[in-house]
C-alpha cells in the first residue's frame, strides 16, 4: 500500500484494491507509477512481473522493477530491437569516442613533435582539433547533440536520451536509463 489509502501505480491501473503486502507497491508510486505498470503490463504481464519480482530477494527488487520498466518502455517504441537498439547505439558511441580519443592524441603527438621549441601546446591546437567541440553547448562534443543520440522519438531504433537530451561518456547505463523512465 502506499500510503494514505490510496493505491499504488499498478493497483491503480489493474483496478484492484491494494493489499498491505503488496509486490509492487514500494517500486510504483501512485502518481507515475501507473504509467510505468502500464507498459510492463503491454509487454511483460502482470502476472509474470509479479513472479519475478517475488522470485528475487528483497534487496534486487528495486533495481529489477526499473530494469523491467525500462525494457518495457524500450519494446514499446521499438518493438523489433527493444532495449539492444539502444545498447548497440551506446557501442557505437563508444568505438567512436575511442577513434576520436586517438585521432586527438595523434594530432597532440604531432603538434608537440613540431612546436617542441615554440609556442605551447594549447596555442598550436588548430582548428581541426578544435572543431569536435561546440561553443553554444558547452564545449560540449558536437557528436554528443546531433546525430541518434537525440530524444527517443516514435519509431527510433538507435537513440536513447537522458535527461537534458544528451548520453555522455560519465553516465552509466542504470543512470540513463533512470533519467529516461523520471522523463516519461
Amino acid at each position: 500500500m502506499s500510503g494514505f489509502g490510496s493505491p499504488c501505480g499498478a493497483c491503480k491501473f489493474l483496478r484492484r484494491k491494494c493489499v498491505q503486502g503488496c509486490i509492487f507497491a514500494p517500486y510504483f508510486s501512485h502518481e507515475q507509477g501507473a504509467a510505468h505498470f502500464a507498459a510492463i503490463h503491454k509487454v511483460f504481464g502482470a502476472s509474470n512481473a509479479s513472479k519475478l519480482l517475488s522470485h528475487l530477494p528483497a534487496t534486487d527488487r528495486s533495481e529489477a522493477a526499473l530494469s523491467i520498466s525500462y525494457e518495457a518502455q524500450a519494446r514499446l517504441q521499438d518493438p523489433i530491437y527493444g532495449c539492444v537498439s539502444h545498447i548497440f547505439a551506446l557501442q557505437q558511441q563508444v568505438v567512436m569516442l575511442q577513434a576520436q580519443l586517438s585521432s586527438l592524441k595523434a594530432q597532440t603527438a604531432k603538434d608537440s613533435a613540431n612546436s617542441s621549441t615554440s609556442a605551447p601546446i594549447n596555442a598550436s591546437m588548430n582548428l581541426e582539433s578544435r572543431s569536435c567541440y561546440n561553443e553554444n553547448n558547452n564545449n560540449q562534443p558536437n557528436f554528443i547533440s546531433s546525430g541518434c543520440y537525440g530524444d527517443l522519438e516514435e519509431g527510433s531504433s538507435c537513440s536513447m536520451a537522458s535527461h537534458d537530451g544528451r548520453v555522455t561518456d560519465m553516465e552509466d547505463l542504470r543512470s540513463v536509463a533512470y533519467a529516461w523512465l523520471k522523463k516519461i
